[in-house]
């Protein structure tokens, strides 16, 4: 198979670049899906994810689509490096004759994304917090009733977020969510990486030959859409889940069962 003619360490390279590429290009989209998966109970200060971005700006300036990407900037190499090297390891012991079956594959998947929350869950963690406290800013300012009493004005830093939840939770407070980030990120592994391998099988040019640019672009773009469509619903349970600052008027819950209901 075509994995095998590229190194480890050239994967991981390759995979974290993409991964700050990647990051950079649609931390803005990122930005506004939480907002967006945050807002309930009729409280709702955005009709769609152009009219959070546009408010954004006007409230926060440009570099406020940005808000929390440092977090992201800095853990997607290691979780990007978890990730590619989990899949690879995980895809050669579990093949035969260098042939990978479809379950095998969705199991090589499946062991990739249980791992890669190692990293996944606390850089979620800290970025939703970050991410969500323009909302949370524009509610005291637009409907102040919303905003529970006492919840701090000035947004914290990620750093300071941190020592706070490890101070007061230890570190079980920068895994808060666990547990739906694993219902999330497993099923996303295990349709993108067979999903993915087998759409970009389909375009190579030989038999050991590797796929031009275009097909595995497209393969990644099918792939990609697909899973995140898959476990988009399991994505709102984890933004919410996960979040520590919300409205008086909002829910809290107790666990992902609480949340679903």
């Amino acid at each position: 198979m075509a994995d095998k003619q590229i190194s480890l360490p050239a994967k991981l390279i390759n995979g974290g670049i993409a991964g700050l590429i990647g990051v950079t290009c649609v931390f803005p989209i990122d930005l506004a899906k939480t907002r967006l998966q945050n807002q309930q109970n009729g409280m709702r200060l955005y009709t769609s994810m152009s009219d959070c971005l546009i408010k954004t700006i006007r409230s926060e300036g440009y570099f406020g689509m940005y808000r929390g990407a440092a977090v992201n900037l800095t853990l997607v190499t290691p979780e990007k490096a978890i990730k590619l090297a989990a899949n690879d390891f995980f895809r050669h012991h579990l093949s035969k004759d260098g042939k990978l079956t479809l379950f095998k594959e969705m199991l090589a998947g499946c062991g990739a994304g249980t791992c890669q929350v190692i990293v996944t869950t606390p850089m979620e963690m800290l970025k939703i917090q970050l991410q969500d406290a323009g909302r949370i800013a524009a509610q005291r300012k637009l409907m102040p009733e919303t905003v529970a009493a006492g919840t701090v004005e000035k947004s914290p830093t990620a750093m300071q977020l941190t020592r706070q939840l490890l101070n007061e939770k230890g570190i079980a407070g920068l895994y808060k969510g666990l547990s739906a980030t694993l219902l999330r990120d497993v099923p996303f592994s295990i349709i993108y990486f067979p999903l993915f391998a087998n759409l970009n099988q389909l375009g190579k040019r030989g038999a050991e030959g590797p796929a031009p640019f275009y097909v595995s672009f497209l393969a990644g773009c099918a792939a990609g859409s697909t899973a995140a469509v898959a476990v988009n619903p399991v994505d709102v349970i984890k933004t919410r889940l996960q979040s520590l600052t919300r409205g008086s008027t909002e829910d809290t819950y107790t666990g992902v069962g609480d949340c679903i209901r």
